[in-house]
């Protein structure tokens, strides 16, 4: 029995039976599950071949419920590179959630301003992704056993799902910009040359997350979106210090706006 078979197995004894939807939470992002009729909770640190999140401000639940009518599963606090993990470990939970039967797939995160059009405490949708971490979750001897190893990536944000979040937005009118996520390993904040670096190549944000769970998502041709929360702003010509505690303050304070974003979009889903 491998691995993935067993956490799977783990999990579906506790009740995670079905899920139609995973959800993957960012940084200072926690408070979607306060919205779920939860049927079933596990620490990371339970579940078989799970890593566990080593940051203190990643609470490492995988939660199991019922939101806007459909069986959701949540990650409130994901894995990074940054924690010493490779690759696998920080795709780990998708194929995870994916083998549970997830048909959809919705990844928030906490990124940097890079645009100077957009403010902290905006939301970005992510258009598209630049991959600076420096490797591939593909990168492994037998991938072509779990989907194709040469995926393509033309347009690896499903067009549907961005389509119906920004109608939401409109609706509700809050501002959403659309925008090109870079990824970087971290832990640390860019310097002003990096921040000028990562304009030029075309950067609206940065942060240092969700590119590798894309990329998975994409082999496994499992659609997915995903969201930024905007934190900072990151002018070289003007660059004001930040610490994380700063980071979670505007995280919390945008929350509510991608709450609202998420909910409406898995009410109107058909999975």
């Amino acid at each position: 029995m491998t691995y993935i078979e067993q956490t799977v197995d783990y999990l579906r004894e506790r009740g995670f039976e079905s899920p139609e939807i995973g959800i993957i939470l960012g940084t200072g992002l926690g408070k979607l599950p306060d919205e779920v009729e939860i049927l079933a909770e596990v620490s990371y640190n339970h579940i078989p071949h799970f890593p566990t999140a080593t940051v203190e401000f990643h609470k490492g639940k995988l939660i199991y419920g019922n939101l806007e009518g459909k069986k959701v599963v949540i990650m409130q606090g994901r894995f990074h590179l940054y924690e010493g993990y490779d690759f696998l470990d920080v795709t780990y939970p998708v194929r995870i959630m994916n083998r549970l039967g997830i048909k959809k797939l919705l990844v928030s995160n906490a990124a940097g301003a890079i645009n100077l059009d957009f403010k902290k405490g905006d939301i970005m949708l992510i258009d598209d992704h630049i991959n600076l971490l420096g490797g591939s979750p593909l990168a492994f001897k037998g991938v072509s056993k779990t989907g194709d190893r040469f995926v393509d990536m033309s347009c690896p944000y499903d067009k549907k799902m961005s389509e119906k979040i920004e109608a939401i937005a409109k609706r509700n009118d809050i501002a959403l910009h659309k925008g090109i996520y870079a990824s970087v390993k971290g832990p640390q904040l860019e310097t002003r040359a990096e921040y000028r670096y990562l304009k030029i190549i075309g950067a609206d944000a940065v942060g240092m997350s969700t590119v590798p769970e894309i990329i998975v998502a994409n082999h496994l041709k499992l659609p997915v979106v995903a969201v930024s929360v905007l934190t900072d702003e990151c002018d070289p010509d003007d660059l004001q210090e930040v610490d994380v505690q700063s980071i979670l303050d505007m995280s919390a304070k945008a929350e509510p706006k991608m709450i609202k974003l998420f909910k409406e979009l898995i009410a109107d889903l058909e999975v």
